[in-house]
């Protein structure tokens, strides 16, 4: 068994038993035929390298995965995790699957096309979570991107966020005692003091960010219900991949999808919207849609301007 391989193993497994309780025969049976298995060339897959993975992905997954001794002896995942474990968990299998597909065929370059615009500032990432994990004070540089200034901060690092594939850093300014947000591609000279902070911050941002999108300052909005109709185009896509954990899916007419959302109607969650272009509109709340009607008359202007 090839010992580079053991993530794309924990995957396959924890994907079977997701779908339904199995034997030993059956998982076996399952990964043997696998396309990755076939590509990594592996033919056997022994009872003793699967009570290893079992032990190994409750180590690393947090995922208890038993056997009934009586019966049909089928393997079975006990309970699912809790869902920012779980969400987290699907972020590592993703990964996992991805770098292995890499790692077996190195010729991957012209079959493969990862997006060019990365942003920078993920090399802070461990810095960061050392931090937030040990208290401790944080100092750097960061960049405004509306009034182009630098500013010198230092800060109680709390939480790391991730959106639309940036990362920031949720922390209380130390100048204002206000909670904020910090891109990480926008931190320079970040420096990770000995000196701990004693403040004990209640937060609980699983509930903060529950009714968010995006990382913008919520202090001053409550969430609302929000209706959005879409073409039926637009709509299997937002089906498929919902804006935000609140999606239900209200009404379908031959044109037409109408989603619900209960969120704070953010400057973020705005400008997602006008990306879907004609193919979205908002109904309600009416503050709202006077803000995106407002936007567009802006973006008119600029346009019969020039």
């Amino acid at each position: 068994m090839k010992k580079d391989f053991y993530l794309t193993r924990y995957a396959l497994i924890i994907k079977k038993l997701e779908t339904a309780p199995a034997t030993y025969s059956q998982l076996e049976d399952y990964l043997l035929s696998s396309f990755e298995f076939q590509d990594a060339g592996i033919s056997s897959y022994s009872i003793r390298t699967l009570q290893r993975d079992v032990r190994e992905i409750a180590n690393l997954f947090n995922l208890s995965i038993h056997n009934k001794k009586k019966g049909d002896n089928r393997y079975y995942i006990e309970s699912r995790p809790m869902m920012e474990v779980d969400e987290y968990n699907q972020k590592l299998l993703e990964s996992f699957q991805v770098s292995n597909a890499l790692n077996v065929h190195p010729d991957f370059a012209d079959l493969i096309f990862f997006e060019s615009r990365k942003p920078t500032g993920v090399e802070h990432f461990y810095d960061l979570f050392f931090a937030i994990r040990n208290r401790r004070i944080v100092s750097f540089e960061h960049y405004n991107y509306k009034n182009k200034l630098m500013t010198s901060r230092k800060v109680h690092p709390l939480a790391l966020k991730e959106s639309k594939d940036r990362w920031y850093l949720i922390s209380v300014d130390t100048k204002d005692k206000s909670l904020k947000s910090f891109g990480l591609d926008r931190i320079n000279y970040l420096n990770v003091s000995d000196k701990k902070f004693r403040e004990k911050y209640k937060y609980n941002f699983r509930e903060h960010f529950k009714n968010a999108f995006g990382v913008m300052n919520l202090s001053e909005q409550i969430p609302e219900k929000i209706v959005l109709k879409c073409s039926i185009h637009q709509g299997e896509y937002i089906r498929s991949f919902p804006l935000h954990q609140s999606q239900k899916e209200i009404k379908e007419t031959v044109n037409d999808i109408f989603f619900e959302y209960f969120l704070h109607p953010t400057y973020d969650f705005m400008q997602e919207i006008l990306s879907f272009g004609k193919e979205a509109v908002v109904l309600e709340p009416e503050i709202l849609v006077q803000n995106i009607r407002n936007h567009l008359q802006e973006s008119l202007d600029h346009y019969l301007k020039n």
